[in-house]
């Protein structure tokens, strides 16, 4: 896999950090990449409660900043031991604004850092960054769980051909998801499954008296099921499945896609998923804010997300 040539990394020493460090330095060797990692500081007048003079608050700024480059190096330096083309960068102010401007100036085409996990009533994998930057950031965000191993075991590539066939955002989006979750299943030899979620909308309604009997609802079921089937196996002929441990396909029926899609990832003990997040809108759609929203709100493995052809992000470099 040689997609990815400027990785971004972001730096947080406050979580726990290896994994996404040793992810980071495998692509960077596979792909012949050089690396920047990055480190973000809030500016001093915000992250503080009590005020402060203006020349006080500057001469801790650049205090904070001088930490954060140390800091910033100590990573850098494991990047730099393993051969690899590393630099350096600290930035303040909000984290994930920073982050894809840094993309925007630099073109990076991959974002990688560790999970940001916070404790408190809801335990969460994912915290305000990663999902800000899933949401908003126009390159791939990889999402890395604390404690994940060297390799990945199984890899899940979550699609959706159920829209418009005409769809080419969602064709170029699937196509996508199934070339780097492949090349990543290739890297690791991983077994690689595909899920797919389906229903047939409204189908409380066309059951009722009146509507569809029995006998043509099940039809109905049947040929929607037949149809995906065949548009799946049709998508899964792009991937090359040399070095791929097993592939598999799941055709699940239901009417929650984030549910079926969490629910596999721990009945398969996925390592990574694969998945959009801004796609179409509709109740099979990866639109970030409803599906993609509710699997990183439950999951508990790495993620990689992308975003189809043509995203533009909200944050732009005239942002001041």
């Amino acid at each position: 896999m040689k997609r990815f040539k400027k990785i971004l990394f972001l730096s947080n020493p406050k979580e726990k950090q290896n994994a996404a460090i040793r992810r980071a330095v495998s692509l960077a060797k596979q792909n012949d990449a050089t690396v920047t990692v990055l480190s973000v500081l809030k500016s001093s007048a915000y992250a503080l409660h009590v005020p402060l003079p203006d020349a006080e608050l500057d001469a801790l700024q650049e205090e904070l900043v001088h930490a954060h480059q140390i800091a910033a190096r100590e990573v850098a330096d494991g990047f730099r031991q393993k051969g690899i083309d590393v630099h350096v960068k600290v930035l303040v102010g909000i984290a994930f604004v920073e982050v894809i401007r840094e993309v925007l100036r630099e073109q990076h085409d991959l974002v990688i850092l560790a999970a940001d996990s916070k404790k408190g009533l809801i335990n969460r994998l994912f915290g305000s960054i990663s999902t800000h930057l899933m949401r908003k950031c126009p390159c791939p965000v990889w999402v890395v769980k604390p404690g994940s191993g060297k390799t990945y075991r199984r890899i899940l590539a979550a699609v959706d051909i159920f829209s418009d066939p005409f769809d080419e955002a969602g064709e170029s989006i699937n196509s996508l998801i199934l070339q780097l979750s492949s090349s990543l299943a290739r890297m690791d030899n991983s077994d690689l499954h595909v899920i797919q979620v389906w229903n047939i909308e409204n189908e409380g309604h066309l059951g009722a008296p009146g509507f569809m009997d029995g006998k043509a609802l099940r039809r109905l079921r049947d040929e929607t099921r037949n149809d995906l089937g065949q548009r799946l196996e049709h998508l899964m002929q792009e991937i090359d499945r040399d070095g791929i441990g097993t592939v598999r396909t799941h055709l699940e029926r239901g009417d929650d896609p984030a549910e079926s899609i969490v629910e596999l990832t721990q009945k398969q003990e996925v390592d990574l998923l694969v998945m959009g997040t801004v796609c179409r809108t509709g109740l099979s759609g990866f639109l970030i804010g409803n599906t993609a929203e509710e699997v990183l709100g439950a999951v508990d493995c790495s993620v990689l997300t992308v975003k189809p052809e043509g995203f533009v992000s909200p944050v732009t470099l005239d942002d001041r």
